[in-house]
């Protein structure tokens, strides 16, 4: 391992309840006669966040909230709030402001479209209101479009469950040199609060719309989290858990009607969009939220940013680990739906981005768990959907797009892998890569999987890497090259851990495959 980085010095613990509360938004008030403090809420106890950047603008996100985790404790009326953005961090060189509503409908949530802004630099931004003023953010433009770039680095993360782990991955992250972060789902979990375990969820498994706005500021309250959606802006997809495990359209896990499912969505999409910097074309209808959506970084990349669940078909295959059935080759067995898929192989077709990057949920690669003889693939993933897989990849065989690089999360576990349109032939040339990021906590602390990778690799030879550490990937693209920085924690049941590079992968332009450094 290289590139280790601690955790920073020793505090005592005045000073850090101190910090701990001013990155949770809490501002400290003497009470008069007394050496006593009084902690009271300021306006802005979730932090800020920015997302969507265009070349000229970006969405800048914050929410009011008195009392967060139980209903916000807003008054029911709208509420004004004051944002400016500034070419510095100390905000002296004020180039917008404005006045947008914290809505009451929308959870008192402030989602401000910044337009006219120069493209590919950096911004300051922050929020105020009569009470106060929030935590300053940073955020950046896209480059011009068709602009030359030499460099852009960004990272990739997913699975955030609260209860298994801290979020010290942000706290790293927050510190990288990046430009963009891209999130593949799970940002929460649905799930019942459980005891024994490093957090506690409040309250029962989610189903109403305030109860997924109470889980979203109960993770929205962790100050790494708000560290790391403070200091670059954001692009986010999700996965199942923001609504409920491996659901799949109008299919819930638990085979609950149709109908109520579609309550029960309309819910978790109206408080995903509440707390997140997406656009008002991401607004939600009911039970529909358009989230797939793309972006150029000029000349250099083009990102093709999927939704794997709101238009899927039910799993063929039932949704664990199975021996192969009749159904993953139906036709019209699907992950994106048909208006999603002529999307995306049009996009992919016009664009002439140097890397075609398509930001996703789940497994691409198709992967046999079981060793030897006999055959076990995961039917939530595109394995249970070989007929949709083997579309997209012979696209890309014929299509040819150029320097396809698919990212990943869901799995709990990093993987670097080749894309092939037919993996029983050791002669099919590869069309693309993936890169799979492991979770930021979700599963505890993980291990660096030695014996398993070893089986892993043995049975999937197109698989580069397999590591089960918690972490997250960095990736640097230039014209010539991209290059994938595994970072892994040692720990996440205890907050402070270290980071390290546990492994780099090269993919070179014009020449699929990964090459491990």
């Amino acid at each position: 391992m290289d590139d280790t980085r601690g955790s920073g010095g020793v505090v005592d613990r005045r000073t850090f309840l101190a910090c701990g509360l001013t990155a949770l938004g809490m501002g400290a008030a003497v009470r008069a006669g007394t050496a006593s403090v009084v902690f009271q809420p300021a306006p802005f106890p979730l932090g800020v966040a920015s997302g969507d950047p265009t070349a000229d603008g970006v969405v800048l996100w914050t929410r009011l909230a008195r009392d967060p985790l139980r209903g916000g404790g807003m008054p029911a009326e709208d509420v004004d709030v004051t944002w400016e953005v500034a070419r510095d961090e100390r905000m002296q060189d004020v180039v917008q402001r404005g006045t947008a509503p914290a809505a009451a409908a929308l959870a008192h949530s402030v989602h401000v479209e910044v337009a006219g802004l120069e493209p590919a630099r950096w911004y300051w931004y922050r929020f105020r209101t009569e009470e106060g003023a929030s935590a300053v953010g940073r955020t950046r433009t896209l480059p011009a479009a068709g602009a030359d770039v030499e460099r852009l680095r960004f990272a990739f993360a997913s699975c955030q469950h609260y209860e298994q782990g801290y979020y010290t991955a942000y706290r790293h992250m927050a510190e990288d040199d990046l430009d963009l972060v891209f999130h593949l789902g799970d940002y929460i979990y649905e799930y019942a609060g459980r005891d024994g375990r490093v957090r506690r969820h409040t309250g029962d498994e989610i189903e109403l719309v305030d109860d997924y706005r109470n889980r979203y500021a109960l993770y929205r309250s962790d100050p790494d989290l708000q560290a790391a959606h403070a200091a670059f802006p954001w692009v986010v997809t999700w996965d199942d858990h923001e609504v409920d495990n491996n659901y799949a359209n109008r299919v819930p896990e638990d085979g609950l009607p149709a109908e109520l499912f579609l309550r029960r969505r309309a819910a978790a999409y109206q408080a995903y969009y509440e707390h997140m910097p997406l656009r008002r074309s991401s607004l939600p209808d009911g039970p529909r939220l358009q989230l797939y959506r793309g972006f150029d970084w000029g000349s250099l990349a083009s990102f093709h940013v999927l939704d794997t669940r709101q238009y899927r078909t039910d799993q063929p295959c039932g949704d664990g680990r199975a021996s192969v059935c009749d159904g993953i080759h139906d036709p019209a067995a699907t992950l994106l739906g048909e208006r999603q898929e002529r999307w995306l192989t049009e996009r992919l077709d016009r664009s002439a981005g140097r890397w075609q990057v398509i930001p996703q949920q789940v497994q691409m690669t198709r992967v046999d768990w079981q060793s030897g003889d006999g055959e076990s693939y995961g039917m939530d993933v595109w394995s249970g959907y070989e007929a949709a897989r083997r579309r997209l990849m012979e696209f890309l065989a014929a299509r040819r797009p150029s320097n396809p690089l698919v990212l990943t999360g869901d799995i709990h576990s990093n993987w670097v892998a080749d894309l092939k349109v037919d993996y029983r032939d050791e002669d099919a040339p590869i069309v693309g890569s993936e890169l799979i990021c492991t979770s930021i906590s979700s599963g505890g602390d993980g291990s660096d999987a030695v014996d398993a990778a070893a089986g892993m690799l043995a049975e999937n030879p197109w698989v580069k890497f397999f590591n089960a550490q918690r972490g997250y990937v960095r990736c640097e693209v230039t014209p010539e090259r991209s290059v994938a920085d595994y970072q892994v924690l040692e720990y996440v049941t205890r907050p402070g851990s270290p980071i390290s590079t546990r492994a780099s992968f090269l993919i070179e332009d014009g020449r699929p495959g990964a090459v491990r450094l």
